[in-house]
């Protein structure tokens, strides 16, 4: 009963068009003040104890480093040297897109930063040089959604701070997954590309692709650096977010010199502006979360599903089908902020775990970012390309498909997740 009032409540005030953050707040508030005993003191401590958390101090920094790099020129560059490699191939610039999202999203750790960036320079490109417009729309829209797998990914921070998951970990555990993804969608161009006849571009020359390489490295460089320095102990995750933010102003402003220092002041602002709005939304599930444990609805949870006999792979598929049904009505950082604290105690009752689950569910809302109403990455597109949500919705069909495919092969094979973190002894 609890349960069905907590959750009644809170679709309710969504369905007003109530931003999320403010709807798990005034639940949680209506709940303990008309239906609990809790002392309202109790509230306050646990909002100061669940914010006060190391890790959670990496989100304004990668928000950061993924401003500065979205303004400074370096998706330009690295455009330039993934067209280099494979523009001479069938649909030569939709593979170069994906290679550009897949290497953007591995210095921003956003997927909306991605799309922006990539999206901007090579829809417009693609459309040039002859390809359909909904092509690009389809090929940019999804591959832009690597950027909250391949890490550093901020939602994977997320899950590492809601769960108390090693983010190390989940960092390493999101790199083949990435890579797999990041194949499967260059599989798909490449076959719409070639059954289409999709023009081709001149190959470059070796001097070409070594100057598109040496003009891109220092954009390069820093995956190096925040995997490196994380892998190599040289700096914790939250620390290596700090770095990534230093090393991006450097690029940008006296290296690149893209951004002016003029400019900087505009840049603190958009990022505050949007790590604002994450933190709000975070402490308002950390008090979502609160009434959860209070109110014993994961331990419930988790026994009626023992008690059931639910197998892994059932209860995987269970997993599947609500994270899909809740991307159709919120965002990413929502979904895994409601929904960790929920599934994570039933997860590592069944022996699934931690880290499976966290890519799990970092698969499902890229799936949900790509299909409507709520997917982002479309209405990101549709601003850029100047098309309809529907018009975008049947272009992203044949991508979309390959990423449910991809979603399966997550479920129900793990170590498609675990083998690199076990490899490396982070788990």
């Amino acid at each position: 009963m609890s349960a069905a009032l907590i959750f009644g409540l809170l679709f309710a005030l969504m369905l007003t068009g109530m931003p999320i953050s403010i709807s798990l707040g005034l639940t949680v508030l209506t709940f303990l003040f008309t239906m609990t005993e809790v002392p309202i003191e109790s509230v306050g401590l646990k909002l100061f104890s669940g914010l006060d958390n190391f890790g959670i101090m990496a989100i304004p920094f990668f928000i950061l480093a993924g401003t500065f790099l979205t303004r400074g020129g370096v998706a330009r560059r690295m455009i330039a040297f993934t067209t280099s490699l494979v523009g001479h191939l069938p649909g030569g610039l939709g593979l170069a897109g994906v290679a550009a999202c897949a290497m953007f999203a591995a210095i921003s750790g956003s997927s909306v930063a991605t799309v922006v960036a990539i999206g901007s320079i090579m829809m417009p490109a693609m459309v040039d040089h002859g390809y359909p417009k909904r092509f690009g729309v389809g090929v940019i829209s999804t591959s832009g959604a690597l950027g909250i797998l391949v890490p550093p990914s901020i939602i994977l921070v997320l899950y590492g701070v809601s769960t108390n998951t090693s983010i190390g970990a989940l960092f390493m555990a999101g790199i083949v997954p990435g890579v797999v993804l990041a194949l499967m969608l260059a599989a798909v161009t490449f076959f719409v590309a070639q059954r289409n006849g999709y023009p081709k571009m001149p190959r470059a020359t070796i001097g070409q692709q070594f100057t598109a390489f040496r003009e891109s490295i220092w954009g390069l460089l820093l995956i190096a650096i925040v995997l490196g320095g994380i892998y190599g102990g040289i700096f914790t995750p939250t620390e290596a977010a700090a770095v990534a933010a230093t090393y991006a102003f450097f690029i940008t402003v006296f290296v690149y010199k893209e951004l002016k220092l003029s400019e900087v002041p505009k840049v603190l602002l958009q990022a505050a502006s949007m790590s604002s709005m994450l933190l709000y939304i975070i402490t308002n599930a950390v008090l979502f979360s609160f009434l959860m444990t209070h109110e014993q609805i994961p331990q419930e949870m988790a026994a009626w599903i023992i008690d059931k006999n639910f197998s892994v792979w059932m209860f995987l598929l269970v997993v599947n089908i609500i994270l899909l049904l809740a991307g159709n009505v919120m965002d990413p950082s929502s979904i895994l902020l409601i929904m960790a604290p929920i599934l994570f105690p039933l997860a590592t009752k069944l022996g699934v775990h931690p880290v499976h689950l966290g890519i799990l569910m970092i698969v499902n809302t890229e799936v949900g970012l790509c299909h409507p109403p709520v997917g982002l990455n479309l209405y990101i597109a549709s601003s850029i390309a100047k098309m309809g949500i529907s018009e975008i919705t049947i272009s992203v069909l044949p991508w979309l498909c390959a990423m449910l495919v991809f979603l399966g092969l997550i479920t129900y094979v793990p170590e498609i997740s675990l083998w690199l973190p076990r490899l490396l002894g982070m788990i």
